[in-house]
């Protein structure tokens, strides 16, 4: 039986952190790019075995779907949009095959995340959201973390300035930190 895993903030060491990227940018199937503004990246053991790696940043600007689920306006969204923290990457090592472990490191995620953020920026998110390649992943193990599908991104990109798609569409999934998120987000 694996041992309960563990969450290991990557910071403050070169060598821990050019290992996530390398990781990252060799069995990630979107690879490696840097994260930009608040941001934590971990390294997830199970005993002395490192099984996997998770990173959290700033989540996107704009997403219709996302925006409706939560019911806020466009002036709320602004004032409130660092409260929602995006799952940018998730790997299970390749390596390591456990039943059940990318759903059991999702559902542990979500409870140490918002510590860590509160340590390291001074507040806890509210809501977590993740952006899942259609079709060729299907989100089952966000689904198994109790993670809500809430719609599709328009394939347009973070930076498009056309209405027109340019990239693959992407399944949107949500995971609320808290029963009254959308009152916080909201306010």
């Amino acid at each position: 039986m694996m041992p309960k895993p563990t969450f290991h903030i990557v910071q403050g060491n070169a060598a821990q952190s050019r290992c996530w990227n390398e990781y990252i940018a060799r069995y990630h199937y979107l690879g490696y790019t840097p994260l930009d503004g608040h941001q934590i990246r971990y390294n997830v053991y199970a005993g002395e075995q490192l099984v996997a790696l998770l990173g959290f940043g700033a989540s996107a600007w704009k997403l219709a779907d996302r925006e409706r689920f939560i019911g806020w306006s466009s002036e709320q969204r602004e004032r409130n949009l660092s409260l929602v923290v995006n799952n940018t990457r998730f790997l299970i090592l390749p390596w390591v095959q456990v039943r059940g472990l990318a759903s059991k490191i999702l559902g542990l995620a979500a409870r140490q995340l918002p510590l860590d953020w509160q340590q390291r920026y001074g507040f806890q998110p509210v809501l977590l959201e993740t952006f899942v390649e259609w079709p060729r992943h299907t989100g089952t193990c966000y689904k198994a973390a109790n993670w809500q599908w809430v719609g599709r991104t328009t394939g347009r990109g973070k930076k498009s300035t056309s209405h027109k798609q340019r990239l693959l569409t992407k399944d949107i999934w949500l995971y609320p930190l808290r029963r009254d998120f959308a009152n916080r987000l909201c306010s």
